[in-house]
């Protein structure tokens, strides 16, 4: 999929538009449509108060400039309620507005987020699309940046559509037809300035579009950096204390500085091309209150008009034209839209080619089922890179039910990465993979995972609503070595940050003892703990974690003495190879296991 050309502007358009506009239909449709019409009212509304702004306008300078202060007045005592309409008609638009924005916005994240959290695909992306910096921030920014305008442009447009409409027909009605003589033959011009309007609008369209057309690119290069940059300062502080310690102080800012030279660099490229565009826009908007003027003051001057036509000729023409040079107002944010949706449909575009499995040549994968014995089964079992690099080459073999395996090997022999596959984490390969049917599974990595919550939620996580009386998590804690936290079971806190590597290790035991899972998948699980408390931990696995399958990588001493078996993966040029070899229970071993009991009991 990287390797995948950048799909075109219609399609990049025409896909997100196909994930975002079902707000209308499926579930929400009613609030989609009702929010919709109520926006479409109070725009109507709007452009109707427009025109009766421009009358009245026409109304109080014909009475100025008859000097007859009776009709100024009676003109002037309709303003209060002309201000009043216009007012609450311009709230009640943003209102609606506002929650048309929100909810759509709403409908698109759910569906986004969701998509991409469900099956692990958070996880598998980061390996087949590495181009998707931070799809986090796609989601949260990207998604707010490309429904928020949207809505304001489509409201701009269909007002814009109207007004123009609306305002022309009052120029041709007012200004009527300019007649004038060229070379002895009489000319008629009707509508003049109608099409006068349009002929501008054109024109400064066509300037804005082609000094505006490069900033596309510009604003999604500024786009991609920014968001590199956000990442960077968020692997920062995740790994703040790893940093800390070695002193990698002097490192972490230049790779900070560079790669906000890179925000920098993609800010200026963008800040030139908008000079170009505001030197058009500027020349317009100096131009844009004197061309009418210019063009209704002969009739003026003839007597054709009176000075209340002037200025509603020349406020229908300033609407008009406003109407019509939208896209020129708009070019800007048109442009940073549109970067904002394609950095959403290409997460969208990484999202479906994880689904469609294309990202890999031969478009194989592993193979994942239900066994009838209630043993894990390996068959014929290939794991590879997302590049398609062979890892682990034609392995078989058979877990049975609370048995208790080792996996050992060389580093870069994937040990771990068998690890994901058995856990469903690793699609890449072929093969297959059984597991018992309606099983539960845990699975333990070397740094555990503390959601944010109370202690209770920690240790319950993911089964938050659990019912687990007390005293079972306190005798949990208790066997695990974390007596002392008992008495904090409801307070919350950053648990992520407080625990030590060796506590959070201890947090993952006690869950297992609480939960008591049926296949238990650990990976490096006691790495920070010393040997007696290994040992202590690793004894629940026949204390009173007996029943449960568990399936183990590891390569610290006396790992061996509380696995029935252990499986040896070989590195080979063609990838790693599976071998095993039965353990036995020594007296031990046997030693350890009744000392567990004893722990547990006491």
């Amino acid at each position: 999929m990287t390797d995948q050309p950048s799909l075109p502007a219609r399609s990049r358009m025409r896909r997100f538009f196909a994930v975002a506009l079902p707000f209308w239909g499926g579930p929400t449709r009613w609030r989609a449509w009702f929010l919709t019409l109520t926006v479409l009212v109070f725009v109507a509304a709007q452009i109707a108060t427009a025109v009766g702004v421009n009358a009245w306008n026409r109304l109080f300078f014909d009475a100025l400039e008859t000097r007859n202060a009776a009709t100024v007045w009676s003109v002037v005592a309709w303003l209060p309620l002309l201000v009043v309409v216009s007012s609450l008609t311009l709230s009640a638009l943003v209102i609606s507005r506002m929650l048309l924005q929100t909810r759509w916005r709403e409908y698109l994240t759910k569906r986004l987020a969701g998509w991409w959290i469900a099956d692990q695909r958070y996880y598998r992306l980061q390996f087949i699309a590495r181009e998707q910096t931070a799809p986090e921030y796609r989601i949260a920014d990207d998604v707010r940046l490309a429904i928020e305008p949207l809505v304001e442009f489509a409201i701009g447009l269909i007002s814009a559509a109207v007004t123009a409409a609306t305002f022309a027909a009052i120029l041709w009605h007012v200004a009527g037809s300019a007649s004038f003589t060229l070379g002895g033959v009489a000319i008629v011009i009707p509508s003049y300035m109608a099409l006068a309007a349009i002929l501008y609008a054109v024109i400064a369209s066509l300037a804005a579009y082609f000094a505006g057309r490069p900033l596309v690119g510009k604003i999604s290069a500024k786009n991609e950096a920014e968001a590199q940059f956000r990442a960077e300062m968020t692997r920062l502080r995740e790994n703040a204390e790893s940093i800390a310690l070695i002193k990698g102080d002097a490192d972490e800012r230049a790779s900070v500085g560079e790669n906000y030279g890179r925000v920098v660099s993609a800010w200026l490229r963008v800040i030139r091309q908008q000079g170009v565009i505001a030197l058009v826009l500027n020349t317009n908007g100096a131009l844009f209150p004197i061309v009418p003027l210019l063009l209704i003051a002969p009739k003026y001057l003839s007597g054709e008009v009176t000075l209340g036509a002037v200025m509603q000729v020349v406020a229908a023409f300033s609407a008009v034209q406003a109407a019509l040079i939208w896209f020129v107002d708009n070019f800007v944010r048109l442009a940073e839209w549109f970067a904002s949706v394609s950095r959403v449909d290409e997460l969208q575009e990484a999202l479906e080619a994880l689904d469609l499995g294309t990202i890999m040549e031969g478009d194989t994968r592993i193979q994942l089922g239900e066994s009838e014995d209630g043993a894990i089964h390996l068959e014929n079992l290939s794991i590879a890179h997302s590049n398609g690099r062979a890892v682990i080459t034609d392995a078989s073999t058979v877990i049975g039910l609370g048995e208790k395996v080792l996996i050992v090997g060389e580093s870069g022999t994937g040990k771990s990465t068998l690890i994901r596959a058995l856990a469903g984490l690793w699609p890449w390969g072929s093969g297959s993979i059984t597991v018992p049917r309606g099983k539960s599974m845990a699975f333990v990595p070397q740094k555990p995972y503390l959601p944010i919550g109370s202690l209770r939620t920690v240790l319950l996580y993911p089964e938050a609503e659990l019912p687990v009386k007390d005293e079972v998590i306190v005798a949990a804690l208790k066997r695990c070595g974390l007596g002392y936290m008992a008495k904090r079971l409801d307070e919350t806190d950053a648990w992520d940050r407080i625990l030590s590597g060796g506590e959070r290790q201890r947090v993952a035991f006690a869950r297992l003892v609480i939960q008591r899972p049926d296949i238990i998948i650990m990976d490096e699980a006691t790495s920070a703990l010393d040997e007696d408390s290994q040992n202590s931990l690793l004894g629940l696995l026949e204390a009173e974690l007996a029943h449960a399958t568990v399936i183990s990588v590891g390569h610290r001493p006396g790992l061996e003495e509380y696995h029935d078996r252990k499986i040896t993966l070989e590195k080979r040029l063609a990838g790693a190879q599976l071998t095993s070899r039965r353990l036995g229970k020594s007296l031990w071993r046997l030693f350890r296991t009744k000392q567990a009991a004893n722990d547990a009991a006491t």
